[in-house]
């Protein structure tokens, strides 16, 4: 393998991972919306936003997007997460809820496996997250 095999390679298969995280964000989002009510539309209404915010922490360089791209991963494992909580409470036991619970269980594996290729595991995300709001906080004093 060329030395510059391995780059593309491994931009090939973050783009993969990327792609298939904000896949997954929009078809339990699409999902969601489709079940109508006030509840499930906010619902899919946040995946939606939330597939946005991913997109953009992965896509621009920006460096204070760059110093806040852990906020999105963070934030799409709790709402999946309390999205399960959510139906695990009170939702209806129907072969769609399945679906989508599954579909929230692999988005979440497959953020964390972001996370890992991204900041080397949750000790690295979390060191990245204390130094962007050690440096907003050092920002608004100064």
């Amino acid at each position: 393998m060329s030395a510059t095999a391995a780059p593309r390679t491994h931009r090939a298969r973050a783009a993969a991972l990327t792609t298939s995280i904000v896949a997954l964000t929009l078809v339990t989002g699409a999902i969601h919306l489709s079940l109508g009510g006030l509840m499930f539309t906010l619902n899919g209404l946040g995946y939606f936003a939330l597939a946005g915010a991913f997109v953009v922490g992965a896509a621009i360089s920006h460096p204070l997007v760059v110093r806040f791209s852990w906020l999105p991963r963070v934030a799409l494992i709790g709402y999946a997460l309390a999205s399960i909580g959510a139906w695990m409470v009170m939702g209806g036991r129907y072969d769609l809820a399945y679906v989508t619970k599954g579909v929230e269980v692999a988005l979440i594996v497959l953020v964390i496996l972001d996370i890992y290729r991204v900041y080397g595991g949750p000790v690295g995300l979390v060191r990245q997250a204390v130094a962007s709001v050690r440096w907003m906080v050092a920002s608004i004093r100064s």
